[in-house]
């Protein structure tokens, strides 16, 4: 194991590897700059993320330049470039200073026969000839296995044997085209652990909406190392969203780990603009709308006790909680709203108010601001 390359909690081993860098920028349309990978960089080694997949040496040029760049920023993290199984890949990556290799060949059939136009045998050959070579020049090394979740579950082990007899120092297991659910993936990782002991990071893509949760069932059998990308960048529908794996780690599986999420909503707001894409609303963790409350039964609820309806502390990821008034507010966070802005409002004012706010929401459909809300105040006082 690489020294840098420290788990996140001694007695439930976890490393996020992420992949922002690399299989993020993969998306149809997305390009960084070389500035914005150094800061994505650093912002990942801020939250506290063991490993960051810089990009793809043997790509050349700019690409290249910045992967050597972000070697040379001193990181905590360790810092891994990805390389098909080839010699002239590693060379490359090797160029650049990074102390990690990512050797990714495919082992479903479909890829070998129709990808590569080859066979298992010359896979197996090329991948462990790729490794021997890499770990002679003592970097560590992970070996993809693209396209795991459609391969042959016996090659996969025979795959992960001649790995690691190369000198791997984990397997990558990837659901490539996101075709897995948590109770397969569960199985599969937990009988390849049985085959073969070595260390395996997941890697899973999100087509049907699965993503975090086969990582974390992956994870739950095993599978030490989760990959992940800031907001689930990637390829179609994306990867395993890093602020969604951290929280989910520390929420639902309890793992006491030491990541800085503080530090997750302003790492996705800057991805975000990086990559010219808007953060849904709704989008877990960090989305606007995540503490943003208007149901007046929940937030009389929350008002007493924000755990009552809220999974987490919005202080943790960086984010505020919100009240907005609207169509289905009720009239103990419209008196809390009004004191805030400067209005005492009895019982049944709140009432006469409410009435007032609940049409105007239902005819221009939507939520009111605060100049609206005022407006509509006055106006009513006036009015009596």
């Amino acid at each position: 194991m690489s020294p840098n390359l420290e788990p996140v909690n001694l007695e439930t081993p976890v490393y996020i590897v992420d992949t922002t860098l690399r299989d993020g920028e993969q998306t149809p349309g997305v390009v960084f700059t070389l500035q914005e990978k150094l800061t994505i960089a650093k912002l990942l080694d801020e939250i506290g993320v063991n490993q960051i997949e810089a990009g793809i040496p043997i790509m050349g040029g700019d690409e290249a330049d910045s992967v050597r760049a972000i070697a040379n920023l001193g990181l905590k993290a360790s810092i891994m470039a990805w390389n098909r199984a080839k010699i002239d890949d590693i060379k490359a990556s090797l160029a650049c200073g990074v102390t990690a290799l990512e050797i990714s060949a495919p082992t479903s059939d479909i890829l070998i026969r129709q990808k590569l136009r080859s066979s298992r045998q010359v896979v197996l050959n090329n991948m462990a000839q790729a490794v021997d070579y890499a770990k002679q020049h003592g970097v560590y090394v992970s070996v993809g296995a693209e396209d795991t979740t459609r391969s042959d579950e016996e090659f996969v082990i025979q795959y992960t044997h001649v790995a690691k007899q190369a000198g791997a120092d984990r397997l990558r297991y990837c659901d490539t085209v996101g075709i897995m659910d948590p109770l397969t993936i569960f199985d599969r990782i937990n009988r390849l652990r049985k085959e073969v002991p070595i260390d395996i990071e997941v890697h899973t893509h999100n087509d049907f909406g699965l993503a975090t949760a086969n990582a974390i069932a992956a994870f739950q059998a095993g599978a030490s190392f989760i990959s992940t990308t800031v907001l689930g960048l990637g390829e179609r529908a994306g990867n395993a969203a890093l602020e969604e794996v951290i929280m989910a780690l520390k929420h639902i599986l309890h793992i006491p780990t030491t990541f800085n999420t503080t530090k997750l909503q302003a790492t996705c707001n800057y991805v975000a603009s990086a990559a010219n894409r808007i953060i849904p609303v709704s989008k877990p963790i960090i989305g606007a709308g995540v503490f943003s409350h208007e149901s007046g039964i929940h937030t009389d609820a929350i008002m007493k006790d924000p755990s009552t309806y809220e999974a987490f502390n919005p202080i943790e990821t960086g984010l505020e909680r919100h009240f907005v008034i609207g169509k289905h507010s009720g009239s103990t966070v419209l008196r809390q709203r009004m004191a805030q802005l400067g209005f005492e409002l009895d019982k049944a004012a709140a009432v006469r108010l409410l009435a007032s706010v609940r049409a105007f929401s239902v005819r221009y459909k939507r939520s009111l601001t605060d100049t609206e809300l005022i407006h509509l105040y006055e106006t009513l006082h006036h009015n009596i």
